[in-house]
């Protein structure tokens, strides 16, 4: 049996499904590598929304995700970009699902981080920004999750120079209860945030993140990186002060930056966690037990899907995570907060689920089939 999927150029082309999922079960925890995935939200669809109003979200599936990935001994990342933060999911929307996560987690024996930002704010002053971030830091400790300092829309608009960088970040890591992790989400993820750390240089910019570090060695449990750059997160984790973890955010370059090399490796957390979930925790397993080889069978072939979902415009690639959770059967419907499942194009999706599907992601490929032939008939393939 095969299915008609569209390519680039305009035209149809046969694809054979896969007809069995690769195996993969639930085990132990890991003993290598700490490993995040940021998880997205699933939508209402039943709601009356628009594409400017705030998120609608169907907690029952969202929080089951959470367990699906806690099962396999992921961690969570809540409230990351991922979940749509900043591109339909507003503060009060997440603010509700760090305090829904967090109390789910707590149920489940699950780890989970979540994000701290300023997206209160569009704009503003030094006081103000440092106001927000202290808001959302107090939400996620009261909610008892590690915090994760996200990069700020507001901060880079209001700061001149890295000073006001190293003033906002030593505020807020001199009150922070718990060690937190310091997330620099590059300009592909987000435009907003071009010349973070005051420089839009990334060597000038890399010397002022690692001057917050070094002012605050304990209160850093690790820093996240998504530059997309793998030599430059190598020559930055060779630098963090002792105890300091690198958390790769690398979504081109995972495999490689996990397995690491005789001076160190890094952690993970990562956006294309969330659909390679069970994949991915069965390949750290194997690195557990010192098989990097294997390790890097299992992830390796996964690179091309992930560059795929985050190909130009990197932002979008929200939408290829959640269509690749419907197929997967982890929810009902191919609809997002903020109407962002129409941020990618047909062929976009048919490539991704043809991707997918050749990795044996789909737990039932038989309903992840009838699920893309479903969206070609509404496209207009019929055939």
């Amino acid at each position: 049996m095969t299915i008609q999927l569209p390519s680039l150029d305009g035209t149809l082309r046969p694809y054979e499904p896969r007809t069995e999922p690769l195996p993969v079960t639930p085990g132990t925890p890991f003993t290598s590598r700490t490993v995040f995935a940021a998880a997205h939200v699933v939508a209402d669809p039943y709601a009356d929304t628009t594409p400017d109003s705030p998120a609608a979200v169907d907690w029952d599936a969202t929080l089951a995700f959470r367990r699906h990935l806690w099962s396999h001994g992921l961690g969570v990342a809540e409230a990351m970009d991922t979940a749509q933060r900043g591109m339909g999911l507003d503060w009060a929307g997440a603010a509700e699902l760090i305090r829904r996560s967090a109390a789910e987690a707590r149920s489940a024996g699950g780890r989970i981080a979540c994000g701290v930002g300023t997206d209160q704010l569009t704009g503003g002053s030094l006081a103000e920004i440092r106001a927000a971030y202290e808001e959302q830091l107090a939400v996620v400790e009261e909610a008892g999750a590690q915090p994760i300092l996200m990069a700020s829309r507001a901060l880079t608009s209001a700061a001149s120079g890295p000073e006001e960088y190293l003033e906002v970040y030593g505020h807020l890591l001199r009150q922070s209860a718990e060690p937190v992790i310091l997330h620099w989400l590059g300009p592909m993820f987000d435009p907003a945030l071009e010349g973070y750390w005051g420089a839009t240089d990334l060597d000038p910019a890399t010397e002022v993140f690692l001057d917050v570090i070094a002012a605050y060695p304990d209160k850093v449990d690790g820093v996240k990186v998504s530059l997309l750059d793998a030599r430059r997160e190598i020559g930055l984790r060779r630098r963090l002060p002792r105890g300091v973890r690198c958390y790769t955010g690398d979504d081109f370059h995972y495999p490689e930056l996990i397995a690491g090399d005789d001076q160190g490796f890094s952690h993970a957390l990562l956006g294309i966690f969330d659909p390679l979930g069970p994949l991915a925790a069965q390949a750290v397993r194997v690195l557990d037990t010192g098989d990097t080889a294997g390790f890097r069978g299992l992830l390796d072939p996964t690179v091309e899907l992930s560059r795929h979902l985050f190909r130009t415009p990197t932002r979008f690639y929200k939408t290829g995570v959640v269509f690749l959770a419907w197929l997967a059967g982890h929810q009902t419907h191919f609809a997002m907060v903020g109407g962002l499942q129409s941020a990618r194009s047909l062929p976009h999706l048919a490539r991704a689920y043809e991707l997918a599907d050749g990795l044996g992601l789909f737990p039932d490929p038989k309903l992840a089939e009838e699920r893309m032939k479903t969206l070609l008939s509404l496209y207009g393939v019929t055939s």
